[in-house]
């Protein structure tokens, strides 16, 4: 018997955040609200979201399009003010700590200057920062990869290429806090493993990571929590992987014995947490919310090759923004 199960978890929809008296929370929201517009045309892209981020975390904030992710990016760097509320960065004000280099961010706006160099780019960037950045320039190519390419015109990198730089920019300040929205956006396979790996070694550090994205396996994979959003609200906060096995149920799939599969197949029909029930050549397949108990049926029943799959992200992340 193969089996890819974990325990089951249930995860309430918005469970309660950290507390926020915690020594080391780093990034603390309060009620933030935030709106654009006036009157009919009035848009609530955050409607108030309480969140708490301690120190070394990797935190993935995900929703669909309009859910509020980058609003309250925008709000954590002190580039737009919350109408209600309050929003912490190290315990100040978001614009005080991205004004001293305590966080940085890699955003998917904001131009490079296609004249200069990779090198020149970053040491342009790290001279804002003062002598200490500038030491570390040498080691911040290194790590974001950009060495072989350090002499080359900017306007002549690929995409990918220019968001390593972008990661290499926010990096020279050697910053407490990364946020960093759609990061990997147009790097390849390789580059963007590298990307996490350096990422999972500063949070072990204790550099505090947020990050918005549209690739769910990069949540699912590097992220230790994520945070739902949609339609402003914050609608599920948990470890990932409670996350992911607490809401949907388990995919259940077995071969079926030869004699006996129609009364297998009734007594399965009649249990209300079986749904998608389907067979094809004798391979049965279903989603069950109770993936034990239903293992057990089919294998007393003759069933043999049996797999049960946890659900993945997705699973949870549609359950969740649906309307």
């Amino acid at each position: 018997m193969q089996t890819t199960a974990e325990p089951q978890t249930r995860v309430t929809p918005a469970p309660a955040t950290q507390d926020a008296h915690q020594q080391d929370a780093v990034i603390e929201l309060r009620g933030v609200r935030k709106g654009y517009g006036a009157g009919d045309r009035r848009v609530q892209a955050v409607d108030g979201v309480d969140l708490v981020i301690r120190r070394g975390e990797i935190v993935a904030l995900l929703g669909p399009n309009g859910a509020g992710k980058t609003t309250t990016l925008d709000m954590l760097l002190g580039l737009t003010d919350a109408d209600e509320g309050t929003v912490e960065v190290l315990g100040g004000r978001p614009a005080r700590a991205t004004a001293d280099g305590s966080i940085a961010a890699v955003l998917q706006t904001g131009g490079l200057l296609s004249d200069l160099t990779v090198g020149e780019t970053v040491r342009l960037i790290a001279s804002l920062h003062g002598r200490a950045a500038l030491g570390r320039v040498p080691e911040v190519l290194a790590r974001t990869d950009l060495e072989k390419i350090a002499r080359r015109r900017v306007s002549k990198c690929s995409g990918g290429e220019q968001q390593r730089v972008k990661f290499a920019l926010a990096l020279v300040a050697d910053p407490d806090v990364l946020v960093l929205d759609e990061p990997t956006a147009g790097m390849d396979v390789t580059a963007r493993r590298n990307f996490w790996d350096v990422m999972r070694a500063d949070a072990d550090a204790g550099r505090t990571i947020v990050f918005a994205t549209h690739y769910l396996e990069e949540a699912e994979q590097f992220a230790r929590r994520t945070v739902v959003m949609n339609h402003g609200r914050v609608v599920a906060d948990a470890p990932t992987a409670q996350l992911r096995a607490g809401l949907g149920a388990r995919t259940v799939a077995a071969s079926l014995p030869e004699a006996g599969a129609e009364g297998i197949l009734s007594s399965l029909r009649d249990r209300d947490d079986v749904t998608e029930l389907r067979v094809d050549a004798d391979r049965l397949t279903l989603r069950a919310a109770d993936s034990d108990a239903v293992a057990a049926v089919l294998l007393a029943a003759g069933a043999h090759d049996l797999e049960i799959t946890a659900p993945t992200l997705e699973t949870a992340f549609t359950a969740l923004t649906e309307d």
